[in-house]
């Protein structure tokens, strides 16, 4: 054997694995998986039996980003503040009761929006006019759209009373802020 035959054996492994790595990569590239779908907006649609309806708008820009929840309700007690939260299921089929307890995926104390322990699904208040009307926007950082915690496909209820944010001094403050029966709920679907 020769030195020229020997330099062309010992170059033709190089040159397998670098035909290899090109067919492979023309495959991955034609054939690659897609990517889970980025849910940047939802909806919820709520109604109650007392006439307590509207609308409310999730929006996440960004993976990993806040959530701004605009909302539009409409038959609200005027001139009051009403509970507002997120509930663990979207299963509405015995009405705003089977929407299960508040949307608590880290296992805390009820609390205000802004408190640093409080559930996922603690939205405070909504405030109502003189008419009933109440019009907001919330931007919160533990509601997500996308991956193990997203609240799509869960509901959203406005309870009857003012949700004590956890301040009440007793138990039931601690889980669901005192905010009284539920006068409307809906499921937070895509948008």
């Amino acid at each position: 054997m020769n030195i020229s035959q020997s330099s062309k054996q010992s170059s033709r492994p190089v040159f397998l694995v670098i035909g290899a790595v090109a067919v492979i990569t023309l495959l991955w590239y034609a054939f690659k998986p897609s990517a889970l779908p980025v849910v940047s907006k939802a909806v919820v649609v709520l109604k109650g039996d007392s006439g307590v309806g509207g609308s409310v708008i999730f929006q996440q820009e960004s993976l990993g980003g806040k959530v701004t929840i605009t909302g539009d309700l409409q038959g609200l007690k005027p001139n009051f503040k009403q509970g507002f939260h997120i509930h663990v299921s979207g299963d509405l089929s015995n009405g705003c009761l089977s929407a299960g307890s508040h949307f608590n995926p880290y296992n805390k104390n009820h609390g205000a929006p802004s408190d640093s322990t409080r559930h996922v699904g603690d939205l405070g208040n909504v405030e109502s006019d003189e008419f009933g009307n109440a019009k907001f926007t919330i931007e919160d950082k533990l509601v997500s759209l996308n991956g193990p915690s997203s609240v799509v496909g869960r509901s959203v209820v406005l309870h009857a009373g003012t949700d004590d944010l956890g301040k009440g001094g007793d138990d039931e403050s601690l889980k669901t802020g005192n905010a009284g029966a539920r006068a409307a709920c809906g499921v937070i679907g895509l948008a």
